[in-house]
């Protein structure tokens, strides 16, 4: 074996090994990033994953990174998820921003790879395609800084393993995406194979000593006044690998605990657990559980997104000003505020500290009420809360379940997710069509971990729209997801918030149950339900539950009906949208 490798094999090969452990590459060939695609092949088990455009990429991406993460056992180093794609200058990565942004703004983990011109082309600022024209090379690198952890042009090869090392890691650590703009010139440049012997080290920086010993005492102490204690927990606690000590946290004290809708089927959270209230969504939460949250005398909350669609509008209404907020790279106790006071860490010694224990003695295991929400109905048309309420029945432990924004990601609050499910949407970016390209990524990493483990998405017919070819990759691949089309003819979300018969929510009806032809998929499933005792039925069927081909499932809805949370949160967006 030779000495020496390529930078563009050093790049593929660092985001294969172990800590981070990538077995595929999303994205799409263009001319500035084809010799750096080559490389992929020289990695042994790094599969390239070509993707119908760049905007599916990074949806795609995001939900690879997603699964990753939400399947990786725990430890210090193997429990974030991450992913990567490539994209070509200009064109190709601007084509990208959008799902980057969501990638930023929910807290995942990913590298974006960008081929640019050579340096001496960007030097003569020559007038290359992908341009503007104007010999600014920098420009959509400028662009990406906005909604990347760091942005990194190479140029030097003698520093370019450094930097993509660096590239890579504080992505990983924080969970945001990171942009590294590799020039033409420097795919075959040759760097030491030895590098790659010391792995990266992704670590969570400690904490700050002084500040942690001062939370954890502020935080006994409120332990020890509180009747009442309240554990809520949030997305960034899933993206930031804290739900094996929020579990623990859980199980210790015995304390109550809800999600919000972001944290929905996060890893390690069981919603079949005895002391799991339901989804906290401020005034849009169900009567118990919005009573036992907002009675409480103490708030944990773990690792928040505020956001108006994870909050009800904003409209959590706590009676306590007895907070502890812990976030990813800080701490919050009522209005005093500790930075570099990380989650993961802190609520590790937390657990840990022997007062604890003797502090929660007094606590037993709560009497929990349940928010009972059963469908009635039984035969006719399908209704949004007779489909939320009957696919309890078709869900299984272990499942990967994706929902789209709008009726999906709302209806799904009511319902139950077995043990060990884990949960997609993009509850904060809401990025229509977001969950079709994510579903590309999911189904491959979950295939990576367990080849038996079923992924399925829940999208309506308007979002699908959007990203609808990258089905087509999934029929190329022989990925076997379910596909759930709820085809209440058009944006129904949008049309609650405004505009209830305006062209502008209508879309073109199409034939669903020809796509999966359409993209010639090998082999394959497609089926139309229209009433209520068809669904059950289907549910229920032991062929249609085996993990064995590609299905799409045509649910038939009404075109206002909708999730009653999701009623009243339009009732909500509209007034702030007048506002």
């Amino acid at each position: 074996m030779s000495d020496t490798i390529t930078l563009g094999t050093y790049l593929f090969e660092r985001l294969h090994q172990q800590p981070i452990g990538l077995k595929s590459i999303f994205g799409v060939p263009g001319d500035f990033n084809l010799v750096l695609l080559d490389k992929i092949e020289e990695v042994d088990g790094l599969k390239w994953k070509g993707n119908a455009n760049e905007l599916n990429a990074a949806y795609s991406a995001d939900g690879y990174s997603r699964v990753k993460g939400g399947l990786t056992n725990d430890s210090k180093s193997g429990g974030n998820g991450y992913a990567a794609l490539v994209t070509t200058f200009g064109v190709g990565e601007l084509s990208a921003l959008n799902g980057v942004a969501g990638a930023y703004a929910e807290h995942v983990g990913l590298l974006h790879i960008v081929g640019v011109p050579s340096i001496d082309s960007q030097a003569k600022q020559l007038l290359l395609h992908h341009t503007l024209g104007n010999g600014d090379f920098n420009v959509f690198q400028r662009m990406s800084s906005a909604i990347s952890h760091s942005t990194v042009m190479l140029k030097d090869k003698d520093t370019a393993t450094a930097d993509i090392d660096k590239c890579i890691v504080e992505s990983f650590i924080n969970q945001r995406p990171s942009y590294l703009a590799f020039p033409t010139n420097l795919v075959d440049v040759k760097v030491p194979r030895s590098l790659l012997d010391t792995p990266l080290n992704v670590e969570v920086p400690k904490n700050d000593e002084t500040q942690e010993e001062e939370v954890i005492e502020r935080v006994l102490e409120m332990i020890a006044k509180a009747e009442n204690p309240t554990i809520l927990i949030d997305a960034c606690c899933g993206r930031h690998n804290a739900t094996i000590e929020a579990k623990k946290l859980i199980d210790l004290t015995k304390f109550k605990f809800a999600l919000t809708p972001m944290a929905k089927g996060s890893k390690y959270i069981d919603e079949t657990h005895p002391q799991y209230l339901g989804v906290y969504v401020g005034t849009l939460s169900y009567p118990n559980v919005k009573e036992a949250v907002e009675k409480s005398d103490l708030i944990i909350s773990l690792g928040a997104m505020l956001s108006d669609f994870n909050t009800g509008s904003f409209s959590y209404s706590y009676e306590t000003k007895n907070v502890i907020e812990f976030h990813s790279d800080y701490t919050k106790i009522k209005s005093a505020q500790y930075p570099n006071v990380r989650m993961k860490e802190v609520l590790n010694n937390l657990i840990s500290h022997k007062d604890l224990t003797s502090l929660v003695e007094k606590y037993q295991t709560p009497k929990i009420t349940k928010d009972p929400f059963p469908s009635t109905k039984t035969s006719g048309e399908i209704t949004q809360q007779f489909l939320w309420t009957e696919v309890n029945n078709f869900f299984k432990e272990g499942d990967v379940i994706i929902t789209e924004t709008g009726t999906s990601s709302f209806g799904i609050i009511q319902s139950k997710y077995p043990k060990n499910a884990l949960g997609i949407s993009q509850v904060l970016w809401g990025s229509i069509g977001y969950s079709v390209g994510a579903l590309f990524g999911a189904v491959t990493a979950a295939e990576e971990f367990d080849p038996d483990r079923r992924v399925m998405l829940f999208v309506g017919d308007g979002s699908l729209q959007l990203t609808v070819q990258e089905i087509s990759s999934m029929a190329r691949d022989g990925k076997k997801p379910y596909i759930f089309v709820l085809n209440n003819d058009g944006y129904t979300i949008e049309r609650l918030i405004h505009g209830e018969e305006s062209v502008y929510n209508d879309i073109q009806p199409w034939d669903h149950q020809q796509l999966l032809s359409t993209f010639k998929a090998d082999n394959f499933e497609s089926i139309r339900v229209d009433t209520a005792e068809d669904l059950t039925k289907l549910f229920k069927d032991a062929d249609f539950n085996k993990h064995d081909k590609i299905r799409l499932v045509e649910i038939m809805l009404g075109k206002m009906d909708a999730p009653v949370n999701l009623v009243e949160q339009a009732k909500l967006s509209a007034k702030t949208n007048s506002g």
